[in-house]
């Protein structure tokens, strides 16, 4: 399928969907989230793992396209932050990790994309910030809530109400990523990464990224369920089987994903 506004590759079990709009630093607009859902929806289970980042040097995501929000009326607002929120959430739901490689401008819907990422790395270029009560408006595509899960209450509180911009290595220290890399080694750390996932049981990454989204916002208790439930269903797979005689064996294994 021939994209606009994005890119999609894939090498191997790695693929690679870049928002590549430079004339406006690969901002957010409808096109764009109709086209990074239907990049995401068509992967086929060959990719174990998604990349995700921005086209050009400047610019992860600068943000929504104010271009096209300005004239919004409210039903058209609710419509895009609803178009904003889906993206987000189809990323989240995903059986295969995803990695936000954030090179630049992480603003707004930039930064809000990058935290629908289960991981997320820097370059030592980026910068992130939550700049929209600075326009009179609010995050929208879940900011203000992945936001209080990554950094904690009043951190979130801090840099959604003054709207300020912090650089990679402030984010690291907010725990907002998890490296900062030089940004000639940011997609290579990606890859690396995305490289030991895929040497693993892809059920049981599938079932890990489940329970570990589901359980951070319930009990701990009704979490601890969760886990034993999907613990006891891997067992009886062709790959459970595979990785502990493997083990045992002392030799790689050799995943299908059965």
């Amino acid at each position: 399928m021939a994209y606009d506004n994005i890119k999609l590759e894939q090498d191997g079990g790695i693929a690679v969907l870049t928002v590549d709009r430079p004339k406006s630093l690969n901002a957010l607009n409808r096109k764009t989230f109709r086209e990074i859902d239907a990049a995401v929806r068509s992967l086929d289970a060959s990719a174990r793992a998604l990349i995700v980042t921005g086209g050009g040097e400047k610019a992860f995501v600068a943000g929504a396209d104010i271009a096209e929000m300005a004239a919004y009326s409210p039903a058209e607002a609710r419509e895009f932050s609803g178009a904003g929120h889906d993206t987000c959430a189809l990323l989240e739901s995903l059986q295969i990790p995803t990695i936000a490689a954030v090179n630049g401008f992480a603003l707004g819907g930039g930064c809000e994309l990058a935290m629908a990422c289960d991981l997320v790395y820097a370059s030592e270029k980026a910068k992130f910030g939550m700049p929209e009560v600075g326009l009179a408006v609010i995050p929208g595509f879940g900011g203000t809530q992945r936001l209080i899960r990554r950094v904690g209450l009043a951190r979130a509180k801090e840099l959604v109400f003054t709207g300020d911009t912090v650089d990679a290595a402030r984010a690291l220290h907010l725990g907002l990523v998890l490296e900062v890399l030089a940004a000639d080694q940011l997609l290579l750390h990606c890859r690396a990464v995305a490289g030991k996932i895929l040497k693993k049981g892809p059920l049981a990454i599938a079932q890990a990224k489940r329970v570990m989204g589901m359980g951070a916002d319930v009990d701990l208790r009704t979490a601890g369920e969760l886990e034993r439930q999907a613990f006891a269903s891997l067992f009886g797979s062709e790959d459970q089987r595979e990785g502990m005689k493997a083990f045992l064996e002392k030799r790689p294994a050799a995943f299908k994903g059965a």
